[in-house]
């Protein structure tokens, strides 16, 4: 017997997730709005500021994002000065993505808006169940799938 569509509904767990993610994406968007920065964009400056450039292949590797995504949501950090993206010197194919001071400097800016909105969710959810939360969603990664194989 087929479950009852509401019930797909509450099994699906990329319903859920993306629930989920929508909602505690909006929060952090909210929060780092008065520094101009959308939390994508937050997560892609301090992945570079962290770890210095990189081509756009294992920087979206490392958001978990495809290469496409990747490269758009560089176009307006890169309009704004705050990365720039260049063609790799050692392979035609590859751009480098790199972090300017401007970048830097606002993800200073952010910091402290960011650290803020982690200390509210990790006061509300738990900081125990957040920490769970974050192994288990590093969990996801490793299930074997193929998102963005080409």
């Amino acid at each position: 017997m087929t479950p009852a569509p509401q019930n797909l509904a509450e099994q699906c767990n990329n319903l859920a997730l993306r629930k989920a993610a929508r909602y505690l994406g909006a929060t952090y968007d909210k929060a780092l709005a008065p520094v101009g920065l959308r939390a994508t964009q937050f997560s892609i400056l301090q992945r570079l500021s962290a770890l210095g450039e990189m081509t756009i292949t294992s920087l979206a590797d490392m958001i978990a994002m495809d290469r496409t995504t990747m490269a758009s949501n560089l176009k307006p950090l890169a309009r704004e000065g705050l990365v720039t993206v260049e063609p790799s010197p050692t392979d035609s194919r590859a751009r480098i993505a790199a972090i300017t001071p401007e970048g830097l400097a606002r993800i200073d800016e952010a910091l402290p808006l960011w650290k803020d909105v982690q200390a509210r969710f990790e006061d509300s959810f738990g900081a125990e169940d957040a920490a769970r939360l974050r192994t288990l969603l590093a969990a996801v990664l490793d299930t074997g799938f193929t998102p963005w194989a080409e």
